[in-house]
């Protein structure tokens, strides 16, 4: 992902774009609303989910900048391995190595 435009002020906005810029992700602050309580959803019912070549890199580096783990790296019966983190703010994180890659 490529940081596309940020804001240092309020509402704190940050554009992300994928290598190819066919997909951008938005995250920002509305002081409007309050910060839903992320901590308290189940990773499993909602996270955004990114591949990684190097599960356990992406982890610690993710980890040294500032995320909280849930959980160990696993890998499943079908030979994916993935590894779920928590943003700041608690918002689920997974990262994956597809063994057969879906894209």
């Amino acid at each position: 992902m490529t940081l596309k435009r940020a804001f240092p002020d309020r509402p704190w906005g940050q554009f992300l774009s994928d290598d190819g810029d066919s997909v951008m992700l938005e995250f920002y602050n509305n002081p409007k609303v309050s910060v839903p309580d992320y901590q308290a959803v189940d990773p499993l019912l909602v996270h955004i989910a990114f591949t990684t070549d190097d599960v356990h890199n992406t982890r610690a580096r993710l980890l040294a900048a500032g995320a909280t783990a849930v959980g160990e790296v696993t890998v499943t019966d079908s030979g994916d391995m993935l590894m779920m983190l928590r943003d700041p703010w608690g918002l689920p994180i997974q990262f994956i190595r597809r063994k057969q890659p879906m894209i």
